[in-house]
């Protein structure tokens, strides 16, 4: 089989054969001459045929003979089906697409396509019906293009720091934070439940002595939430790391990875985004502006809008409110939330020397959206027993966990980040939907 050329290599070739293959976008079958506008994974190219309408037995030889064929073959062709074709490349500045064409000498349907049942204007919901469809269009396929060039920048900077890469199990025989929002499912003679979060393995790691780790995995959380950024299953990226002084650190490592995941998304993307999103891509700049929960729900106050409850954490109006301030009197797209009561914080975040009522934590928040949460976390046993009685847990329920800690834990702190919700606010989309390759929800389980 002859080796195809992927689209976006032909600029660099010089005029001649070449073999290019992918799905067929659009066909205009003009009376002299036949365009069809072949797209692969990472391009569009135009091909062209001299169309041969007519075929004569007598006087015709074999390569008219081929060219009626083609032509036939074209004037047939449906959109959406993948074809190879191969001929000869020219480059010509006067063709729009990219400036050069492919004139076609044989054309083979690898496989044929029914008409689509989708289009590019059709609803979310009809979409995601037809994922592997809708995926074909180039703006959804540099969703994940840009998520590819993120997570690589951020592995980048984990590696170089030494960080281990983790896989942890997503069975778990007890719940990972509390039972609330649990998926329960039967496991041989017993239940199991799928992991909210990567939470106590991460931690069991500091334990372990492995230092710095990381992991992007799947979690799970039984909300039945219809919201633009929930999900029943969604990717995690999670870091952990040992011997910090505070939450500090974890929000130093966490910019040292954000710059460099935008920074790598402008260098490789930027035009691309510009072109399909009409977002301009700003790699934030270091240090992100930082202000405490009590600070922000005064500020939001000040806007005009009153949080509901002055006892919980700030709401989606509030985390929009204190980013408009923020972009305002910062020009910043992040701002991290800090010093969150311990009443609303899991139990083993660690809580402020001096004050037990705050913790050594934050979230973070992008362009008006909860994107992450990070803390520093309680590593001494007897303090970290206290804690959970004091969420209602029973430290035996918690045996497997607490053991970490009754054999030696450095002190140590991490985070967990949707990447999902990233890309969303990234690229300027309007759900998590469309930077998830496959969306579950309550009421999706399919593709």
């Amino acid at each position: 089989m002859t080796a195809r050329t992927p689209v976006s290599q032909l600029a660099a070739l010089p005029d001649g054969p070449v073999t290019v293959a992918g799905w067929v976008e659009t066909v205009r079958d003009q009376k002299k001459v036949q365009f069809v506008i072949l797209r692969d994974e990472t391009g569009s190219v135009q091909l062209v045929n001299p169309a041969v309408r007519e075929l004569d037995p007598e006087t015709s030889d074999a390569a008219t003979a081929d060219a009626f064929a083609v032509t036939n073959e074209i004037s047939a062709l449906a959109h959406g089906s993948f074809i190879k074709a191969t001929g000869t490349l020219k480059h010509d500045e006067r063709v729009k697409l990219g400036g050069l064409e492919v004139k076609i000498e044989s054309l083979a349907v690898v496989s044929e396509a029914l008409e689509a049942p989708i289009a590019a204007d059709s609803s979310l919901d009809k979409r995601l019906d037809w994922r592997f469809l809708d995926l074909r269009q180039p703006k959804q396929n540099l969703i994940f293009r840009v998520q590819t060039t993120f997570l690589h920048a951020l592995r980048t900077v984990w590696v170089e720091k030494g960080f281990i890469e983790i896989h942890t199990p997503k069975l778990m025989a007890s719940a990972s934070e509390s039972r609330a929002e649990l998926f329960q499912l039967e496991y041989f003679e017993t239940v199991a439940y799928l992991a909210q979060s990567p939470q106590f393995f991460k931690q069991m790691a500091q334990s372990a002595g492995f230092g710095g780790i990381f992991e992007v995995g799947p979690a799970f959380r039984a909300d039945p939430s219809f919201t633009s950024r929930h999900a029943t299953e969604f990717t995690s990226i999670d870091s952990e790391f040992s011997w910090i002084d505070s939450h500090e650190d974890v929000m130093a490592l966490h910019e040292e990875l954000l710059v460099a995941g935008f920074q790598a998304i402008a260098d490789k993307h930027g035009d691309e985004i510009r072109e399909a999103f009409g977002v301009e891509v700003t790699v934030p700049s270091r240090p992100f502006p930082r202000v405490t929960l009590a600070d922000a729900k005064r500020i939001v106050a000040e806007r005009g809008y009153e949080v509901p409850r002055a006892d919980a954490d700030i709401d989606p109006e509030g985390e929009r409110q204190i980013s408009a301030y923020v972009k305002e009197e910062f020009g910043h797209e992040f701002v991290f939330l800090t010093d969150y009561d311990s009443s609303i914080r899991p139990f083993y975040h660690m809580r402020r020397e001096g004050d037990p009522s705050v913790t050594n934590s934050y979230d973070l928040i992008f362009n008006g959206v909860e994107i992450s949460t990070g803390a520093q976390r309680e590593h001494r046993i007897d303090v970290l027993e206290a804690q959970a009685r004091d969420k209602g847990l029973e430290p035996e329920e918690l045996a497997f966990y607490l053991d970490f800690f009754r054999y030696g834990v450095p002190p140590h702190g991490g985070f967990g980040m949707g990447l999902a919700r990233v890309l969303m606010l990234l690229l300027g989309e309007s759900s998590i939907r469309e930077t998830t390759y496959l969306f579950r929800g309550p009421t999706r389980l399919l593709p």
